[in-house]
């Protein structure tokens, strides 16, 4: 009888691929799983806690990289440079898909479910995420009372300030345009960074003339459509993290002092680029 090992097909895939990771590395090194996947450290005995605190987690992920496409993309529109940002805000509304969706997952705890670990929270919330808090400046949602929370770490304090004093991604939309020859009003493009921005009549009409004659400004009509997908994904965003909250706990006072629900619908009022959502009534 014939000794020879009998051909298993299954096995043909695995032809060339390297096994031994003893001196290499691997795909586990390579995005530091060890560190990654202990880091979801319970406070309590019950099992729904774990999709809590990964919800949140892989959302700060997300941000993580929304505000590293969103800064390149800035600084590429201080240069003049459109093209690559286009990639880049593109990427944007897609990843604030991913959040959207992230909401889904959070919203099958159930009001009990989540009662039985809320009080290990103590006071932290989604209210004190630095990384969020850059986002929102970095969209021009500005607030200096809102960097208060950071104050106490030095690290996540200077990011979020530098935030709030520097020109928002629409700031710097705004400066190209009146650099491109529009008449923007000198109140827009050298105001205080800090303070919120406030929608201007000379903004309005650049715009309308940008949209007028698409073909004749055709990257600053395509920078402008980029950003409303940016903040038509925000808003969708905002929405369902206020459904969800009002799902699972009411209009109970949030872990963070506000009110909760109450204060996540404030929050969708606010416009981000309202010229942009001004001039379609113009046209």
């Amino acid at each position: 009888m014939s000794t020879r090992q009998k051909h298993d097909p299954k096995a043909d895939g695995l032809k060339g691929a390297h096994l031994d990771f003893a001196h290499e590395m691997g795909y586990g090194d390579y995005l530091e799983l060890d560190t990654l996947l202990s880091a979801q450290n319970l406070r309590s005995d019950k099992h729904d806690e774990m999709l809590f605190i990964i919800q949140h987690q892989t959302s700060e992920l997300w941000i993580r990289l929304l505000l590293h496409e969103l800064t390149a993309a800035r600084d590429c529109i201080r240069r003049d440079e459109l093209d690559p940002s286009f990639k880049m805000l593109a990427r944007v509304s897609r990843v604030m898909d991913q959040l959207v969706s992230a909401w889904t997952v959070l919203s099958t705890l159930t009001p009990s479910e989540y009662t039985e670990f809320r009080g290990v929270l103590g006071r932290s919330s989604g209210f004190q995420s630095h990384q969020y808090r850059v986002l929102e400046f970095l969209l021009g949602n500005k607030n200096p009372v809102l960097a208060r929370p950071h104050a106490h770490h030095p690290v996540r304090n200077a990011e979020v300030m530098a935030a709030l004093e520097a020109p928002s991604i629409y700031d710097e939309s705004l400066r190209l345009v009146a650099r491109r020859g529009f008449a923007i009003d000198a109140a827009v493009t050298g105001r205080d960074w800090r303070e919120p921005y406030r929608a201007n009549a000379s903004v309005l009409e650049a715009w309308r003339q940008i949209y007028a004659a698409p073909k004749a400004h055709w990257d600053l009509y395509q920078l402008a459509e980029k950003l409303v997908d940016i903040e038509d994904s925000f808003r969708q965003w905002r929405y369902r993290h206020v459904t969800t909250v009002q799902r699972i706990i009411g209009f109970k006072q949030g872990t963070g002092g506000t009110s909760g629900v109450g204060y996540l619908q404030s929050v969708l009022q606010l416009e981000l680029f309202p010229e942009l959502w001004q001039v379609r009534t113009y046209l």
